[in-house]
């Protein structure tokens, strides 16, 4: 059945390569995703506390239950999410909050009541608005009482004048992404490339702009590699075609239900079910076993909404991956994945084959003659460098996300009812006995932590940081800078005249000085939201997916120990004693030795074709492989950690830039706020 869960891979006999063995380090067992072990195939633990956004989602669906909203809820919902998000800022809901003409004071308290967040999920939206209704009617402005008309279906109407709505602040571009999606582009198909080894071609699109980036001369300093032969288009870093997958929602009925996403590329956009990302991954690994291929996030029994998001974006990563591969992106069932608009329909009216790579290509002498004769030395090197890369780039990855997360709550003040003990994205790190990794600084890693020595394998890594889970001690002084903007402008309605009952100027001075103030707290809170968005969809992802870059490496190694396997010293034994049976019958010539001599001549031939073959396919293999770490590891290892790192600084330089500018603004309007 398409809904299955995804069968478990059978994996080979311990080789002796000193890589391990490979049921002991399956690949899918042991990759990691986002401080879950979304490759196991067990239900999400139930132990697991679910970030603060889904709980409130899950509080709100029941206060909202299946009532009818007024269409100008989601008319309300529309103007200031475009993009079909599903969330927005406290920013946004405060501007619109602010058409009802109700006091700053309960706007400030309504947005206190629906979110203690950065951001407003759809229902928490909704209750927003229904609160402004009861206030505009001058009943009690509770949930309780929201959650009682919901009850009677009779959620109030709220009184809003969106077309005074004023426009954000903020000069930058919001990203389009839905569901926390990574912006998606949709490219023409370019000119084909003649430079590869294999002579394929290289569809791509130049990345989207965030944003942020500081203008310069060269947007991309620095010059293209001059070692001859790289496989890759000049400047191809900047033409990396990208997909944007996106998540439509649960479809079929009760016992069968299953998660539909939308994935857009290549100028489509088709519904896709997991099953189907399934097929083709194991069609693509059966044709391209020697090639650099990413791992799939499993079916998961139970999944929360963390695990399926995480699981959204790691489809994302390695479609991605696979539509910028030199040889993979142009196969024909890709292609039909990504274009089809019934995929299912399309399987079962076309035959799919299943063949090898190597059964319908050939390494040519001048190609053959470019494989390193030490290519084995080298791929000795990388076996005992691929496990510390996972595991320092799954650190890197950790430490990343929470930097971000930090970031983004810098501006948050939780209430300690609602503090959850810890969020999935923050933990502690176990301490390890390498002093490199030791060296980085964390102020959350429990001192009680074991100190573990430097592993060999993913799964310990995954045992690690299992056991480094530690809760966050937040400071309870931070402060939401969009409520500090609500706040202020409670404080300048309820000064809105002096208490002498005169003109006083200097009222009136520190009243508009306040007002700056407020206007301009606004604009910083809208510019680092914007900036952590950005961090997390754009910046975060690039450096995880250089951590599948090398899961995917060690993959690869690892089915090159067990398929690589031939048969060729044992035929060549079979032929040379095959060889003597047939000298010893010619030579006694007894009754039917005629047929036996050609029953024998068949078997030669059969043999030496066979070992033709198994040696054309050999070389073939370390042509692959010489390939995948020539023109695909090196490459992207480094040219897309230089371009990551290049855009991040960048795009720092912009926001600082004009988050200084605000400030600056800030302090010429209150040059003439009056001290007496």
């Amino acid at each position: 059945m398409f809904n299955a869960p995804r069968a478990a891979p059978r994996y080979g006999a311990s080789t002796n390569t000193g890589f391990g063995s490979f049921v002991d380090e399956n690949p899918l067992a042991a990759s990691t995703y986002d401080n879950l072990d979304p490759w196991s195939a067990t239900p999400s633990p139930s132990a697991t506390p679910a970030p603060a956004a889904n709980s409130a989602n899950t509080i709100f669906s029941s206060v909202i239950a299946d009532a009818t909203v007024p269409s100008i809820y989601n008319q309300s919902f529309q103007l200031v999410d475009p993009s079909s998000t599903g969330e927005v800022s406290v920013n946004a809901l405060s501007r619109v909050l602010g058409t009802s003409s109700l006091p700053a004071a309960t706007i400030d308290r309504i947005v206190n009541l629906v979110s203690s967040r950065p951001r407003v999920s759809k229902l928490e939206f909704f209750v927003a608005l229904a609160l402004v209704a009861l206030a505009q009617a001058g009943k009690d402005v509770s949930i309780e009482q929201v959650a009682a008309l919901s009850q009677q279906n009779t959620l109030p109407e709220p009184a809003l004048d969106l077309s005074r709505l004023p426009p954000s602040v903020s000069t930058f571009a919001q990203n389009n992404y839905r569901q926390n999606s990574v912006p998606g582009i949709r490219a023409p198909i370019p000119t084909y490339a003649t430079d590869d080894p294999w002579n394929t071609n290289s569809r791509v699109a130049v990345p989207p702009s965030t944003g942020f980036e500081v203008p310069q001369e060269n947007p991309l300093p620095g010059l293209p590699s001059n070692l001859a032969g790289t496989g890759l288009p000049p400047y191809w870093w900047r033409k990396q075609e990208n997909v944007n997958v996106t998540i439509l929602g649960q479809q079929g009925f009760i016992l069968n239900r299953y998660m539909v996403y939308e994935v857009s590329a290549r100028g489509t956009t088709v519904p896709r079910r997991y099953s189907e990302f399934v097929f083709v991954w194991e069609c693509l690994l059966r044709r391209y076993p020697f090639r650099l291929f990413p791992a799939l996030p499993p079916k998961r029994i139970g999944a929360d909404e963390v695990f399926i998001e995480q699981r959204r974006r790691g489809l994302a990563r390695a479609l991605s991956f696979v539509m910028n591969h030199p040889v993979i992106k142009e196969d024909a069932l890709l292609a039909a994945f990504l274009t089809e608009p019934s995929f299912e329909t399309w399987r079962k009216n076309t035959p799919i084959s299943l063949d090898e790579e190597s059964v319908s290509k050939r390494v040519d002498r001048t190609e053959e003659m470019t494989i390193p004769s030490d290519l084995q030395e080298k791929l000795a090197i990388l076996r005992r460098r691929i496990s510390p890369l996972i595991e320092q780039w799954q650190r890197i990855c950790i430490l990343a996300e929470r930097i971000i997360k930090r970031r983004e709550a810098a501006a948050v003040r939780i209430p300690p009812a609602f503090r959850p003990a810890y969020f999935q994205a923050h933990f502690s790190l176990p301490v390890f006995s390498s002093p490199a990794l030791s060296s980085v600084p964390s102020s959350d890693t429990a001192s009680t932590a074991s100190h573990t020595p430097m592993f060999a394998s993913v799964p310990n890594m995954m045992d690690s940081i299992f056991g480094g889970f530690q809760p966050i001690e937040s400071d309870v002084n931070q402060g939401d800078m969009a409520r500090l903007t609500n706040t202020l402008r409670a404080v300048i309605e309820v000064n809105d005249q002096c208490w002498r009952g005169d003109d006083c100027e200097l009222s009136s001075g520190v009243r508009v000085g306040l007002q700056a103030v407020a206007a301009h707290t606004q604009r910083s809170s809208e510019l680092s939201e914007l900036r952590t968005r950005t961090l997390l969809d754009t910046t975060l992802e690039s450096i995880k997916a250089q951590r599948d870059l090398y899961i995917a490496l060690k993959d690869l190694l690892i089915r090159n120990d067990r398929l690589s396997i031939d048969q060729v010293d044992r035929l060549k034994q079979r032929v040379e004693t095959t060889s003597l049976k047939l000298e010893g019958v010619k030579a006694a010539q007894k009754e039917g030795w005629q047929d036996q001599v050609e029953q024998l001549v068949a078997s030669i031939e059969k043999d030496q074709a066979t070992i033709a073959a198994q040696l054309s396919r050999r070389v073939f293999i370390r042509a692959c492989l010489w390939h995948e770490l020539r023109v695909v590891l090196h490459n992207r290892e480094n040219t897309l950690v230089t371009q990551t790192v290049q855009t991040f600084a960048r795009e720092e330089q912009g926001f600082a830039e004009n988050m200084t500018n605000t400030w600056a603004s800030l302090s010429e309007a209150l040059t003439d706020m009056p001290y007496e």
